[in-house]
């Protein structure tokens, strides 16, 4: 296939690249790298069946020649408003990749009847009142907090997405992502899994926000990235969620965190952001049962690797 990807320099847009690069697809990467980082994409640059369009989502999109998959993943992701990447700084940026952004890539799929593929998240269930949250779960969100310009726009995404494939019939997915972490994150990215193996290798005290109650669910990328793939392959057109049902708290994340990197640090407790989800956790039938997917990669596993990615970039 021939396949563009929006967000292509961002952390999962990259190994969504690598990944069909793999499978010997054509690749068309899409970055205007307001938080998309360009070495993401350099051990791509060269390869064969790779090429790169500089361009925001949020305007008119035209890609010459034939397409045969669009997958949407432009967006800021990062809640933490200490984030340079965060959505809460970038606000009408957000907004506009979910809206003007899903908009005009569906506008490229309709063009070469392609199918479309959209990078949706958990944070459409907001502050969920059913857990684990299953896909028939219609949320519980603010919709003018803070975390909205996210939530909001990630729902509106999905809206518009289901409206073209019921109305114009094109062939669509929708993957709700949950938490995910793995190489190629940025360092200040803000989330916790950054935040958390950043401090443990410069020795810093852990930061939690809240009493470290709440709880949440990581996913490795590679099983993400292998869940997307073969969600593209399907023929399901409902949403799907993606991630680990494995929940932990965020306290207990911090000590498997300190004892992976062999230290015993302190712990710094911070207010808890408004609106931020109590709990978080997938229910993943839908993906077994139509996937065959599952994840793979136990978590103790992907923190030593993404230890060592971020040793790397920090010099250690």
């Amino acid at each position: 296939m021939r396949v563009l990807i929006t967000g292509a320099a961002g952390f999962l847009g990259s190994h969504l690249c690598k990944r069909l690069l793999q499978e010997d697809h054509q690749v068309i990467g899409m970055d205007n790298f307001i938080t998309g980082n360009p070495q993401n994409l350099a051990p791509l640059s060269s390869q064969e069946g790779f090429s790169f369009i500089r361009h925001d989502v949020s305007n008119f999109i035209f890609v010459p020649g034939k397409l045969d998959a669009v997958m949407h993943f432009a967006s800021p992701a990062s809640p933490n408003p200490n984030s340079p990447y965060g959505y809460v700084n970038l606000p009408i940026q957000t907004m506009k990749a979910g809206a003007l952004g899903t908009h005009n890539t569906l506008g490229v799929a309709m063009a070469h009847q392609a199918r479309f593929l959209l990078a949706s998240t958990s944070e459409i269930y907001g502050d969920p009142l059913e857990h684990p949250q299953v896909e028939s779960y219609w949320g519980h969100v603010d919709p003018i907090g803070p975390r909205s310009v996210y939530d909001e726009a990630k729902r509106f995404a999905e809206a518009l997405t289901m409206a073209y494939h019921r109305f114009h019939g094109l062939d669509t997915r929708v993957v709700r992502i949950f938490n995910t972490y793995g190489p190629n994150m940025h360092v200040d990215d803000g989330r916790v899994v950054p935040n958390f193996i950043k401090q443990a290798l410069q020795g810093e005290p852990l930061t939690i926000y809240g009493d470290g109650s709440q709880t949440r669910s990581f996913t490795y990328v590679d099983d993400l990235i292998e869940g997307i793939y073969r969600l593209l392959l399907s023929d399901c057109h409902e949403p799907v969620n993606i991630g680990n049902p494995r929940e932990m708290t965020i306290m207990q994340f911090a000590e498997h965190v300190q004892k992976i990197a062999g230290t015993s640090l302190t712990i710094e407790q911070k207010p808890l952001p408004q609106d931020d989800p109590k709990v978080r956790q997938p229910d993943i039938t839908k993906a077994r049962e139509i996937l065959g997917w599952e994840p793979q990669v136990p978590f103790e596993e992907g923190i030593v690797e993404t230890m060592k990615f971020f040793k790397k970039k920090l010099g250690l």
